[in-house]
């Protein structure tokens, strides 16, 4: 797993879990404004994409090795994609400023970027199988 050298130590020691949070903390600040915040279906569906990114990472870190977490990393990859989907119909809908919408769509693509770096790095890296050797 993700440890020893690269001075991971737990989930939130991770760039992509850091980069989640933060993200997740701005989807909320966003959705609690003007009309996002009025709009429950909407809001409810971003907020939850937006937590399934950390909490993804986060579970599948805790899992049993290296196969189960590239497997929980591809599943906040999805969030992410769905997050991007919906802030594209929030911005559609004049939910989002364009300021706010570039914002929110730079974080996410980024935190798509680091998990994606990770999924590759743990697929070419020797510290493959359980984490607790």
């Amino acid at each position: 797993m993700v440890s020893g050298k690269s001075g991971v130590r737990s989930f939130q020691d991770l760039e992509a879990w850091i980069l989640g949070r933060e993200l997740a903390k701005e989807i909320y600040r966003e959705t609690s404004k003007g009309s996002f915040r009025k709009d429950f279906g909407l809001k409810d569906q971003v907020r939850r994409a937006a937590v399934s990114v950390v909490s993804n990472i986060a579970e599948g870190y805790e899992r049993n090795g290296d196969k189960q977490f590239i497997q929980y990393l591809y599943m906040a990859k999805g969030s992410i994609g769905e997050l991007r989907t919906q802030l594209c119909i929030a911005s559609d809908l004049s939910y989002l400023t364009e300021e706010s919408f570039e914002k929110l769509w730079n974080m996410a693509t980024r935190t798509g970027e680091i998990i994606s770096g990770l999924i590759r790095y743990l697929k070419k890296s020797e510290l493959t199988g359980t984490k607790y050797k």
